[in-house]
């Protein structure tokens, strides 16, 4: 016989799905001033939609860049309390010509929403205020206590959240937070993600020459700022991918050798990672080490981006006067940011060529975070799922980086769930980002569900 809530959610599927593809046409980019307006809209929107599911003291929260949106019922004496969190700002599109289809016009192709913000965040972050409408749908009230914080800068490093969380800490006080924004292992294995890395990321600029100069009558004299910024980046790792900075694998901690065990339970294929995945002719890494272990519990650095010198087309014979580099280190378990950015500092400065300057400016930083599974949240989300989807949840850990995790651990005590519906396969932050849309509907139950035994 079917459970209420699957007959609520599948009786609104339509009406679900109408929200989202509104909420997906909002080109919310957070990184992109042009898009302020955007990024507004998308704050008022997700407010009207936790108004609507009947949150109360609603608020859309000025900052220092973009607005915070606050709301909360708490009419559940003696029940626990969950602060429900997303982001509703996206990554730039680019390059547009790949996309199939328009990255602002959702699109449904075998199975799949296509747009951009579908699986990041919005479509999982949507599935929390649905699993509220059901649930009050079903029993007239909550099973617990809820809070809503979604921020529209977790794309460009979450720096306002960061500054209000601490600030805060009576009005955000929870048992536990709830986050949907990681992906299942695979389609159909029920996944709770207990680890995520840090995340030092940087921008190093390199001054040479007062000016651009005459190549012809300067070059093999005046330093070059694109080549003195190659030349030290290529000194940060070794050919085999080992990180050069001094003392940076002195505090990593490897993971017991239980999880190491249980990851090699998985059902992982290196072969179809490279090939469906990667789509590299080889994969790369530090030698000794598990494709899983490599990208969920090793520090990486990676070059993301390179200006400088003259890129149009024809030619321009200058020696550049400037370069940049964005420059990220992933961190792991026991590795303090403010060490890694020293020893970075230092390297910098150690290995500058001659002629030239660096700068190096911190844009976002934050340590890892590890879960206890143990915890009673996590067990009830672990059984929660596995009944949802019919088989046992695993744990896994991501490479990614969701700095809040690491915020609300220090600043309110709290662990978090995070429950994510996406798969490895969704694109995130590349064209033609897709949302498998009978996770979105399963994922709404199981955030009800997970909510309902929770409270009980």
């Amino acid at each position: 016989m079917p459970n209420p809530i699957e007959e609520f959610v599948q009786r609104s599927e339509a009406r679900f799905l109408d929200e989202l593809k509104s909420f997906l046409r909002i080109p919310s980019i957070s990184t992109l001033p042009e898009h302020k307006g955007d990024i507004d809209r998308a704050a008022a929107f997700v407010a009207g939609q936790l108004q609507s599911v009947g949150m109360e003291h609603v608020e859309i929260i000025p900052t220092g860049k973009h607005p915070l949106v606050y709301g909360d019922w708490l009419h559940a004496p003696g029940k626990p309390a969950v602060l429900c969190y997303g982001h509703y700002d996206v990554q730039p599109p680019d390059p547009l010509e790949l996309w199939q289809t328009p990255p602002f016009e959702p699109t449904l192709r075998d199975g799949n929403l296509y747009a951009r913000g579908s699986a990041d965040d919005k479509g999982q972050m949507h599935m929390h205020i649905k699993a509220i409408e059901t649930l009050r749908a079903v029993h007239g009230t909550l099973p617990v206590n809820v809070k809503f914080l979604i921020e529209g800068e977790e794309e460009v490093g979450g720096a306002s959240i960061a500054k209000y969380v601490p600030l805060n800490k009576e009005k955000l006080k929870a048992d536990v937070a709830l986050v949907s924004d990681t992906a299942l292992y695979a389609e159909g294995i029920p996944t709770l993600c207990i680890g995520l890395r840090g995340l030092v990321y940087t921008e190093v600029e390199c001054t040479g020459p007062a000016r651009d100069l005459h190549s012809g009558l300067y070059g093999g004299a005046a330093p070059n700022a694109v080549f003195a910024l190659i030349e030290m980046l290529s000194k940060t790792k070794s050919a085999d991918g080992v990180i050069q900075l001094p003392g940076l694998y002195n505090d990593v901690r490897r993971p017991a050798q239980a999880e190491l065990d249980s990851w090699k339970s998985l059902p992982f294929s290196e072969k179809e990672f490279l090939e469906k995945e990667v789509g590299s002719t080889e994969l790369t890494g530090e030698p000794g080490y598990s494709v899983l272990e490599r990208t969920w519990a090793r520090p990486t650095l990676e070059v993301h981006g390179i200006g400088g010198g003259f890129t149009g087309a024809g030619a321009k014979t200058v020696i550049p006067a400037k370069a940049t580099a964005k420059l990220s280190i992933r961190l792991v378990p026991d590795q303090d940011p403010d060490k890694v950015i020293a020893s970075l500092r230092d390297f910098i400065r150690t290995h500058t060529p001659a002629g030239c300057k660096m700068e190096l400016r911190v844009l976002s930083a934050g340590p890892a975070i590890v879960v206890n599974p143990d915890h009673p949240a996590i067990r009830v989300a672990a059984r929660t799922f596995s009944q949802m989807l019919g088989r046992p949840t695993v744990f896994t850990r991501s490479g990614g980086s969701i700095p809040i995790v690491g915020d609300f651990a220090k600043h309110l005590g709290i662990p978090t769930v995070l429950m994510g519906f996406g798969l490895p396969d969704d694109g995130l932050h590349s064209p033609n980002e897709k949302y498998n849309l009978r996770n979105y509907y399963v994922g709404i139950m199981t955030i009800a569900h997970f909510l309902e035994q929770y409270g009980a």
